[in-house]
Parts: C-alpha cells; structure tokens; sequence
C-alpha cells in the first residue's frame, strides 16, 4: 500500500485529489496539506511514502517544501502536480529534489501511474515535460569538439558556452541546465577568462570559429 500525502492550498482541489487517490487501488491518503509549512510537518510526522505537491502555496510554496522534505525525508518520493509547466517552475521543482512533475490536466490513470513509479524509486514526467527536457538538453549539448577545442572548459562551462551561441540569455541557460542564474553568471565570467573572450557576442564568435 502506497501512502501519499496530498498538499494543495485549494481546498475543492486538495479534496478532489484526496477522493480521486482514495478510489485508487494500492494507495492510501495518509493526510492533506494546506500550505508548504504544513506539508513538511505532516511529511515528518506520518512518513508517507509519496507527497502529492502543488507549487503555489501561502506560507511556503512546494519547491521550498520539497527542498525540506528531500533533506529531512529522503525515503518520501515528491510528484509536482501543478497548474504551471513553464520553465522557471519545473527547474525550481527539479532543483529542489522532486522526483516527479504533472500537470493538473492529467487524467486519473496518469496520476495513478506516476504515484506508483515515483514510489518505486522512478522518475516520472508529463509528456510535455519531458520533451521540453529533451529539447533543452539537445539544444544546450556542446558541439562535437568544443571541449577538444578549449581544454581548459569543464563539461558544465562547455554546456554553458555552447547555450551563448544559440543566443540563450541566462535565464533560459538556468532553466535549461538546472542551475541558478547566479550560477550561470560565475560560469561565464570562467568561459571568458578561459577562451580570452571580451563579451557574449565575442565568445559566442571565438566558440563558432568566427574569431581567431
């Protein structure tokens, strides 16, 4: 029997879900959350096995919640079920440790799937989700070479070089690689005294061959 905590600030939408899970063969509510705070309460209390994890909450919102569930309660798997899929949002969820990401257009059997993959160990993502981080992780792989080219790069700096050729800001290269954008900003001040590049345009022109 999978026991899931379900967080949601909205009450019609925390007890639809707590019905759906209730309805569901294998799973057990072991409780409901009305805000983040309570969310990492009740997780450390009752140790389900699965939290059920809006994002936008009061008091604490999920990424926060889930940061505080991952170190205090490894063993609890977290599965985003959210209205939002941009990138600023999956990233923070992913960054935070959640092992799962839904929408809430997706349908009980979907929902009933991802509870029991992210309880056995597995991630799991809407199909959307998923390609987007295909996508973002085709886009934003160094060009054969690259590295070959500028030794001195690590892997991530390499990664993150590779996005400034495509015209990606920092914003869409913290997304896109899981970092923060203050992250992103100490790798380019790194790529730039690395490559002897003087800006963006200038590294991106050094990267393409167009600059010797």
């Amino acid at each position: 029997m999978i026991r899931v905590l379900v967080a949601d600030d909205q009450a019609t939408v925390r007890d639809g879900l707590v019905t759906l899970l209730e309805l569901t063969d294998g799973v057990e509510v072991a409780g409901a959350a009305a805000d983040g705070e309570e969310a990492v309460r009740l997780t450390l209390e009752l140790r389900p096995d699965v939290v059920l994890m809006d994002l936008r909450m009061p008091r604490l919102d999920g990424a926060g919640a889930t940061a505080r569930i991952t170190a205090s309660a490894p063993e609890t798997a977290v599965l985003v079920l959210t209205t939002y899929a941009d990138d600023e949002s999956l990233a923070g969820a992913l960054r935070a440790g959640a092992r799962g990401y839904l929408t809430k257009d997706a349908g009980r059997a979907e929902l009933a799937a991802a509870v029991r993959s992210v309880a056995s160990g597995q991630a799991t993502f809407a199909k959307e989700i998923a390609d987007r981080l295909v996508r973002g992780f085709t886009e934003a792989a160094p060009r054969p070479g690259l590295r070959e080219r500028f030794p001195a790069l690590t892997a991530r700096e390499a990664d993150v070089l590779e996005a400034i050729t495509l015209g990606h800001n920092n914003a869409r290269i913290a997304a896109d690689l899981f970092l923060s954008v203050a992250t992103v900003k100490s790798y380019i001040n790194s790529i730039f005294a690395k490559i002897g590049a003087r800006d963006r345009a200038h590294a991106a022109a050094i990267a393409s061959g167009r600059s010797g």
